[in-house]
């Protein structure tokens, strides 16, 4: 029996790339799995949050994603692009770290996350993207949380990142299945 194929989609932040630490642990993650297909997504040619959230819907029509079985992981302001995609089209997973939330700078700063499982990770530390709005919009919506003694690039804590998207895929893998 063949599994329906798993997207993940991974969009960085506003100064990083697709090559970035986070997206390739990530990514390597991903492709533990049969049937999972990730890609990174390049958003380098734009640092308007609008323009970055075009490119990750044209990568997903370019992949033929089907939402309900389709993983959206992001960063900052890839976060933000991954929460807002999920408000747009309902998705199977939506995994946030230090997202671009709440941010009055941003449009629809505060978007309904809408996805089966989400998952936010945050460090107490972050002079980008303050913490408590981005708990206050978990908290409103019912989102797990997890905060960690780092900063907003969260760099002292990729380890742990890449073990919470590991539990975080198994779980969007074993759902695989349903419609």
């Amino acid at each position: 029996m063949t599994l329906p194929i798993i997207h993940v989609f991974l969009s960085h932040g506003l100064e990083s790339g697709p090559d970035s630490t986070k997206i390739q642990a990530m990514k390597s993650i991903s492709g533990k799995y049969p049937g999972v297909v990730a890609e990174a997504v390049d958003h380098r040619s734009s640092k308007d949050p609008t323009t970055r959230l075009k490119q990750m819907q044209a990568a997903m029509e370019r992949a033929g994603a089907d939402p309900q079985r389709t993983v959206l992981a992001g960063s900052s302001m890839g976060g933000w692009v991954c929460a807002q995609t999920s408000a747009m089209t309902p998705v199977l997973g939506c995994f946030l770290l230090a997202p671009a939330l709440a941010l009055i700078r941003y449009p629809q700063s505060r978007p309904q996350i809408s996805a089966t499982f989400s998952q936010i990770i945050h460090g107490w530390e972050d002079d980008a993207v303050p913490v408590m709005p981005v708990l206050e919009l978990a908290q409103q919506q019912r989102i797990s949380v997890l905060i960690l003694n780092d900063g907003h690039r969260l760099e002292n804590s990729v380890a742990r990142i890449t073990q919470e998207f590991e539990r975080f895929l198994k779980a969007c893998l074993e759902n695989r299945n349903t419609p």
